[in-house]
């Protein structure tokens, strides 16, 4: 967060007042964070005020807050709310009481009493995406979007939002492969973007590379005679076949894969848009693959952050009891 009280280094005359310098500070301070980001702390401390919360806020009505939706919200849901609320605190000058001993000790009673594990999604591992990939019919328009959703969103490990804000200027297709420039993701808020390189795979009915192709077209023949650069890739159709003009949503993704799933006998209550990226990561682990290769196509900047990923791709690997009975 800028410090607004650095006056030194904003481009105005030194005798400007605070009133002034603020509008021109603003555009710069919101732009440090992600616009979901943004619509997720003010909602948080709309959340707060609605509850009868005022700001600055004293560290016993902040902890008397968390008590009072402890048993009916998840940790990280709290734990999302504590952010929200410091920053509103910070960007203001006052003291944070998120950082008051008081709250530290409730949180703590909290999790104790009412944690439980934060629910993680299945992950579609190489059999489950094969298996979903058989219920597609390659000769519909959907059969070939859904087809090269899945494929490249597996083999990029890329999270829904990141497949839906694909561009057909991203694509770059090649001898070797697809080069897909991401422009920008949920952990790149500066957008300096990252290509990811995508292999032709063996079984040309399992390959990404030739799936994208064959949408591209068939999103070219039948939609857009004259693309741009900035023509989405993905794009929802309807029961007519006819494909819209703007993308996919996030939510559309996970209710795809769900679908698929539900076609294929798979449960679909056990997965979601992050399937995809959750099973590439297991299934590279179970391969044998070093975390720093996983990283490099995932962007995961730590192993830490990798392991959330990988969904018991390693339990048995390397285990003390191999040989032992």
């Amino acid at each position: 967060m800028a410090n607004i009280n650095s006056r030194a280094h904003v481009p105005m005359a030194p005798t400007s007042t605070a009133t002034e310098l603020e509008p021109v500070l603003q555009p710069y301070i919101e732009a440090a964070l992600a616009d979901r980001t943004r619509q997720e702390y003010r909602a948080d401390l709309r959340r707060f005020l609605q509850w009868g919360g005022t700001l600055p806020a004293s560290p016993d009505v902040l902890a008397t807050y968390l008590v009072a939706h402890a048993s009916d919200h998840a940790m990280a849901t709290l734990q999302r709310w504590l952010v929200s609320l410091g920053r509103a605190h910070t960007t203001q000058g006052w003291p944070d009481p998120t950082k008051n001993e008081l709250v530290k000790t409730t949180f703590k009673g909290i999790r104790r009493r009412h944690g439980r594990p934060q629910r993680q999604v299945a992950p579609l591992v190489r059999d489950d995406l094969l298996a979903l990939l058989r219920i597609l019919d390659e000769e519909t328009v959907s059969g070939r979007r859904d087809r090269a959703l899945l494929l490249l969103g597996f083999a990029g490990a890329l999270r829904r939002s990141e497949l839906v804000g694909l561009q057909l200027g991203d694509l770059q297709f090649s001898d070797t492969g697809l080069t897909v420039q991401l422009r920008h993701s949920k952990t790149d808020q500066e957008h300096r973007g990252r290509p990811i390189g995508i292999l032709f795979a063996r079984d040309p009915r399992h390959c990404p590379v030739q799936a994208v192709r064959a949408w591209q077209a068939c999103l070219l023949r039948q939609v857009i005679p004259t693309p741009t650069a900035a023509t989405p890739l993905f794009r929802a159709i309807n029961r007519h076949s006819q494909i819209a003009e703007a993308a996919l949503t996030g939510r559309a993704v996970a209710l795809i894969i769900q679908s698929c799933c539900r076609k294929a006998g798979l449960d679909p209550t056990r997965y979601a848009g992050h399937s995809l990226r959750a099973g590439f990561c297991t299934a590279a682990a179970l391969a044998g693959k070093p975390n720093w290769q996983i990283r490099k196509q995932s962007g995961h900047k730590t192993d830490v952050m990798l392991n959330r990923y990988i969904r018991d791709g390693r339990l048995f690997a390397d285990n003390p009891l191999e040989g032992l009975l």
